[in-house]
């Protein structure tokens, strides 16, 4: 490993290490997700830590994804309370920087950096399951920019974010693909309502976002009108392709592996053979970013053998655990009640399945 590289990996691991001992956090499973700590992501903010890949210009450290990868797995793994900043600095960052305008990446991007913009993903919406395709909220053009109206669902921390990202349909279309169009929008601007969707844990991060006559100014456009999906399927690259679609179950894994006995140590052996094979598949995805590929199929794959492999993760933790009853705060408690959404966030089975036979025919 670089040694530059392994440095990183250290500091990172010291400094959830400190955080642990401290009693400022405990590590949970899909903590990217879950675990929301302002804190902590100002944390790293302060140590070039966000928006490590991104220009220094923009408030970004000039730093290779692999050395993000390294930092990611790190976070991960510790099960570290990251879900403030993960989707700014995952995906939307490096969307922004890659279609925006000057304007739109100066305005946003630092803000990210620095721990003080949260992003919320507004893509899913009420009765159309994973076809992202199946927008309807509206993007309507009015003088000096858009008015916007429809409703997202399962949006994550909209209740706490302070800028959302947006999936509209800014003209219609028989093919619905075509006249999409992405935003950039406030969550403090006038129409917009967040309600909370409680999880079956009694957790809220999730939220349903009405939008109505929001404005939206021109220059908050992400790249081209109308061009929004190809934009967002790219975008997706960073979505699917990162070490959370392996590792958001690695404290079940820790577990396991610290009290497998004889009957399952083939098993646990096996699921960590995967995942070193997995984890290779992360750094051929974050080398192919550093050469300014989007590699949509490489993230496709990961995703669809990441949520496989996490579901076996639990799978084994089940039958370890015996037949007794299983907390729901207990770490394979809360592992269980998110492993539903596993299998949709990012794309379903079927979806990335279908992604992957699409590019096979095209070669």
């Amino acid at each position: 490993m670089n040694p530059s590289l392994g440095e990183l990996r250290r500091e990172v691991r010291e400094l959830c290490r400190e955080w642990r001992e401290a009693g400022r956090y405990r590590p949970r499973p899909d903590a990217w997700l879950r675990s929301f700590d302002l804190a902590f992501s100002r944390e790293l903010a302060g140590r070039g830590w966000l928006g490590m890949t991104w220009p220094k210009a923009v408030g970004g450290g000039e730093r290779s994804n692999r050395a993000r990868l390294v930092l990611t797995e790190e976070l991960l793994r510790a099960g570290a309370p990251v879900a403030a900043h993960w989707i700014g600095d995952r995906q939307i960052g490096p969307s922004i920087l890659r279609h925006g305008t000057e304007r739109l990446q100066r305005e946003i991007l630092p803000g990210i950096a620095a721990g003080e913009f949260v992003f919320c993903l507004g893509m899913s919406e009420p009765d159309a399951g994973s076809d992202l395709a199946a927008v309807r909220t509206a993007a309507t053009r009015v003088p000096g920019g858009w008015r916007i109206d429809g409703r997202k669902i399962w949006t994550s921390h909209a209740h706490r974010a302070t800028h959302a990202y947006l999936l509209a349909r800014s003209e219609k279309s028989e093919v619905k693909h075509a006249g999409l169009t992405e935003f950039v929008l406030d969550m403090t601007a006038s129409g917009v309502s967040v309600s909370p969707i409680v999880d079956m844990a009694g957790s809220h991060h999730f939220n349903e976002v009405v939008f109505e006559g929001v404005f939206v100014p021109e220059h908050r456009v992400i790249g081209a009108v109308g061009n929004g999906w190809q934009q967002v399927t790219e975008q997706l690259s960073y979505e699917r392709g990162g070490p959370e679609r392996v590792l958001s179950t690695y404290p079940v894994l820790a577990e396991l592996l610290a009290v497998a006995d004889d009957g399952l140590a083939a098993e646990v052996g096996e699921l960590v053979a995967r995942l070193a094979t997995l984890r290779a598949l992360c750094v051929q995805v974050a080398e192919a970013l550093d050469a300014g590929e989007a590699p949509v199929r490489a993230a496709a794959a990961l995703k669809y053998l990441g949520t496989a492999f996490e579901r076996d993760v639990l799978e084994c933790a089940r039958r370890a655990s015996g037949s007794g009853v299983i907390a729901p705060e207990s770490t394979l408690g809360e592992a269980i009640l998110a492993a539903p959404g596993f299998s949709i966030r990012g794309g379903s089975s079927e979806v990335l399945l279908s992604i992957l036979a699409k590019q096979e025919v095209r070669r």
